[in-house]
């Protein structure tokens, strides 16, 4: 008999893999109880017991009330179709619908004078009774269930039930039969009607729509607005599922998430409903949570991991926006609460330190499904009391805002040694934010416990080297989206390739996964950069001086911060938005956009242009300014709330309602800030590496109705902008580890300039350690800065200061992650903790001030290039470790004349007699340096301070860069190659744009 590759074939695959018996399809005969259970668990139900008054299987439902409270199933008359049984059943029905199913499940129901359990959950280890109770739970899997009370004929492919009460539903479909997992969902939204008993909100758990490719899921039918979401283990850093050897690519789905232990689980520790308020109508909505797959791979392996190894481990999560950190973070703190090592408690307490305020409410949300909030999570709010009243009523989640947790860390400490033994598991939401060196020392030695009073200068100083290592009694679980080289090497997993040792995430859902779900909006699909040409004039009769490199970084800014410039930008972004966000009714016509600016004074300048070109334009829409503290313009002091009329605390809240449109900002909602309505972003800032990352993808939430987004760029280039999302795209890697030996050199160089003396720092830390008065460490701290004053010339003192620098950097990073201590390290970091701030950095006179008194601008236009969809390399991405160097020399200012300099400004950006001068303006002066900026060999050749290897290397890599232009600039690469004067004036300009 050939292969059954029908639809109702795939049903009979996947009720027989769960059940190991053939199942009945609903035409055929019942099959019976069987005395045990096969394949997952499950036992095949039969479409001709389920009640669809009440929407459940009463078979299934009898026999588990039978074989677990007896009496009280006698008591219900389950076998008769008497008062007695409707009063039950309606009990029944209306508490699923007031409650869901999950809580019923979770908890039983009270009738009359019952209290009937319906669910018995997984035994703790060791117990027997629980044990049993958990064998006698009947899961059941029927075929073709008809279940409208009106269309009589419409039926369902398969429905799971536990005990008779519902909890998903499935939709199949056979590619092979040309039908595929989209028919599926459509199937749902057009024939699936929601006020269907089994469709009504909480009655399933979850509605699976399923082919042999891929698998999606749905929490709430609703018809055309069902919400949809891929249910895929992913592929290659990429949607979907990968190849299976042993059968179907969607087969994890009965094979392994719904198995007995695999439901039970998600029923017991992540399904749930939550109720949210509307702040300003206090309308409340419910809405039911069912975990993603990559959400429940993660915590799931997290956990399992934990427990085999104990405390004392360190893990990294690299999870992109729009993959549900809050929920999984919650989800983990949650179930680490219960988490058991060969029947002990793995962890004391959970840490979570987190700059979010709506991951409080949802670890609360999460913990009510389970117990009592008030006795197990506590919010840090109101600083070191509440924290201690926290530990001593036994809070067992304390959660902490990277502001507050130094107050957390004094806190401990304060109590001295009385947590010693105990257990931490910490989590960090954005660990890149949320792990500074000192912090994470502090952190550490507070958990490892306190010293003896006693302690010798030796012991305080081992004490505080361990206290910088992550400590055996504490795991560290750190969430980030964009790791960066420290953070990786502190929390990622070492491994060994081609010869160097490399770290990695231990779970990973990349940027490119969550934008082929649908989870979040490619920001770069609609890149537009824009360039900006001017010409400034002399406006003074002498020819003074000033430094080249200052004099053009000031013009730039000048040119760019001119009213006139500002105005200008200002229309094209009023302009832009009204006619092709609004007009084209973006977002379902709710679209806003962002306005990202260099600076306080810029976003002031932006908002008055705002505020008087929407007025002009007689526009019923208004902008909104966001800069922290108060500022000077016009003459009087402002702050955001005076200028915007109302709080600052309601600015997300009031660009959510009309009339405002704009957000202008000043360095803030530039991180963290989800609003799914943002829709356009208006960049007139320089950005590069994460910071482009995190700005650009206030972009990227998704909307139901926001289908594209859009950024229109003054101020940098796509290969930047590429560039830096490349790092993030799919899963990050540190290429190697930071060679500690570097510490060595450091000290060395730093010991050769006899600043200090070994006597000097001892005697120092141990007043210091000693807890002496300051002004005990002033005079040795003193006699070192007149040394360095006295016997160091301004290059020497350059380069020592520098050097300080880079090792405390060093040596506060690599500390918590060596597996050894060195004791002179210690005492030279404390040391130059307070010595580095007292020393005088070289006077270095501003030889371009009053360049911007000398001049003017005499015209200014912008150009709109075209609107590119920005491509990023589809493979993993890595980051080099931690820079170790440091020192340098004092850079010699370069004079021009105020007329030579205005000549080469001017010549770049608006009277080069080229064909398109102002574009080969742009390409001398900002993309090649740009590029050759990038080029890795170049980046080290400066890193180690060897300016003849860096001229060199800067040298090849123009010429490689410069080949590139040979087919799209022909024109620009025949003049460099054949002009011997101007490739030379191209080099130097090069070079001192990109050497600093």
């Amino acid at each position: 008999m050939p292969s059954d590759v029908s639809e109702k074939g795939l049903e009979t695959l996947i009720c027989e893999a769960m059940t190991a018996v053939a199942a009945p399809d609903g035409d055929g005969a019942a099959l019976r109880e069987r005395s045990s259970l096969y394949g997952t668990g499950w036992v095949a139900g039969d479409a001709k017991d389920y009640d669809r008054e009440y929407a459940i299987d009463l078979a299934q439902l009898r026999s588990f009330l039978r074989d677990t409270q007896r009496e009280t199933a006698a008591a219900l008359d389950l076998d008769d179709n008497s008062p007695t049984r409707q009063k039950f059943l309606a009990r029944l029905q209306g508490e699923i619908t007031r409650r869901g199913v999950i809580d019923v499940l979770r908890h039983g129901i009270k009738h009359q004078a019952y209290a009937i359990d319906l669910f018995y959950g997984p035994p703790t280890p060791g117990n027997q009774k629980a044990a049993e109770r958990f064998t006698q739970d009947r899961f059941s899997v029927t075929r073709q269930l008809r279940y409208s009370r009106d269309e009589t004929r419409l039926a369902l492919d398969v429905v799971i039930f536990i005990n008779g009460l519902p909890i998903a539903t499935f939709e199949l479909k056979n590619s092979l039969t040309k039908q595929t997992v989209d028919d599926a969902i459509e199937q749902y939204k057009r024939d699936r009607d929601p006020r269907e008993l089994l469709f009504q909100f909480g009655r399933c758990a979850v509605h699976f729509a399923v082919d042999d490719q891929q698998v999606y899921f749905c929490t709430e039918l609703k018809g055309k607005a069902s919400w949809f979401l891929p249910f895929n283990r992913g592929r290659n850093d990429a949607a979907g599922n990968p190849p299976n050897p042993d059968g179907l690519k969607t087969d994890y789905l009965w094979k392994r998430i719904l198995t007995r232990e695999g439901l039970t689980d998600i029923l017991e520790n992540y399904a749930q409903i939550v109720t949210a308020k509307n702040p300003k109508t206090g309308k409340e909505t419910k809405s039911q949570i069912y975990p993603r797959y990559h959400q429940l791979d993660v915590v799931r392996k997290l956990l399992a991991d934990a427990a085999d190894q104990g405390a004392g481990k360190r893990y990294l999560v690299q999870h992109s926006a729009g993959s549900g950190k809050s929920n999984s973070i919650a989800w983990l703190a949650h179930q680490l609460i219960g988490l058991q090592r060969e029947g002990a408690p793995v962890f004391d307490s959970i840490i979570v330190v987190t700059d979010r305020r709506l991951l409080d409410k949802q670890i609360r949300d999460t913990i009510k499904q389970f117990a009592q909030v008030s006795s197990t999570v506590g919010a840090v709010t109101e600083g070191a009391v509440q924290l201690k009243q926290f530990i001593e009523s036994g809070k067992k989640i304390i959660i902490s805002t990277v502001q507050k947790f130094p107050e957390v860390l004094k806190v401990l400490e304060s109590m001295g040694s009385g947590h010693q033994g105990r257990r931490f598991a910490i989590i960090i939401d954005e660990a890149h934010s949320s792990q500074g060196g000192n912090t994470t020392a502090s952190m550490n030695r507070v958990l490892a416990g306190g010293g003896d009073d006693d302690d010798t200068l030796e012991d305080k100083v081992n004490r505080i080297m361990e206290g910088r290592k992550m400590l055996p009694n504490a795991s560290y679980f750190a969430f980030t989206a964009t790791p960066k080289n420290k953070t990786l090497e502190i929390f990622g997993e070492p491994y060994e390739a081609g010869g160097q040792v490399k770290h990695r995430a231990f779970h990973s859902y990349t940027m490119k996964q969550a934008i082929q779900e649908g989870f979040i909006l490619d920001v770069l699909q609609n890149y537009t950069p824009i360039n900006s040409y001017y010409r400034l004039i002399k406006t003074v009769e002498a020819d003074p001086e000033f430094d080249t490199k200052r004099a053009r970084k000031k013009l730039r800014y000048y040119v760019e911060s001119n009213d006139h410039a500002i105005r200008l930008k200002a229309e094209i972004m009023v302009d832009h938005f009204h006619e092709q966000v609004l007009a084209l009714r973006k977002v379902g016509g709710q679209a806003r956009a962002m306005v990202v600016t260099s600076g306080i004074e810029r976003a002031i300048q932006y908002f008055v242009a705002f505020r008087d070109y929407l007025s002009a334009r007689e526009s019923t829409y208004k902008a909104i300014v966001a800069f922290s503290g108060e500022h000077e313009f016009g003459g009087e002091k402002v702050t955001e709330a005076s200028l915007n009329g109302f709080p600052s605390s309601r600015i997300a809240e009031e660009i959510q309602e009309d009339p405002y449109r704009f957000l202008i900002c000043a360095d803030k909602f530039q991180t963290g800030y989800d609003e799914p309505l943002l829709q356009t972003m208006y960049v007139d800032k320089v950005l590069s590496g994460i910071k482009a990352v995190q700005t650009l993808s206030r972009l990227n939430r998704a909307h139901p109705q926001k289908d594209q987004v859009f950024v229109l760029d003054f101020m940098n280039d796509t290969d930047t902008i590429q560039a830096a999302f490349a790092d993030y795209y799919r899963t990050t890697i540190l290429s190697e580890e930071t060679d500690e030996n570097r510490l060595h050199d450091l000290k060395a160089a730093l010991d050769g300039y006899q600043v200090y003396s070994e006597e000097q720092i001892d005697a120092l830390v141990t007043l210091y350690l000693g807890g002496a008065d300051r002004d005990k460490l002033d005079p040795i701290l003193d006699a070192c800065v007149a040394t360095y004053n006295q016997e160091l010339n301004e290059d020497g003192q350059v380069d020592f200061k520098g050097k300080a620098k880079a090792f405390n950097r060093a040596y506060g990073f690599l500390a918590s992650i060596l597996p050894y201590t060195n004791a002179g390290w210690e005492k030279l970091s404390i040391c130059l903790t307070f010595l580095v701030p007292k020393l005088p950095a070289p006077r270095e006179d501003d030889l371009s001030k009053g360049i911007l008194e000398s001049i003017d601008m005499d015209s200014y236009r912008v150009e709109k290039q075209a609107v590119q969809e920005v491509q990023l390399p589809d493979e993993e991405a890595e980051i080099d470790p931690v820079p170790m160097t440091g020192g340098g020399h004092k850079q010699e200012p370069e004079l021009d004349s105020l007329s030579n300099i205005l000549k080469t400004f001017n010549d770049q950006f608006g009277a080069i007699p080229w064909g398109d001068g102002d574009r080969i303006g742009k390409l001398i002066t900002e993309d090649i340096p740009a590029r050759v900026a990038a080029d890795s060999a170049y980046q080290n050749a400066k890193q180690q301070d060897d300016a003849q290897n860096a001229r060199i290397e800067h040298d090849m890599a123009l010429q490689r860069v410069v080949n590139a232009f040979m087919q799209d600039d022909t024109q620009f690469f025949k003049e460099f190659s054949d002009n011997e004067s101007f490739r030379k004036w191209v080099t130097e300009m090069s070079f001192a744009l990109t050497s600093s």
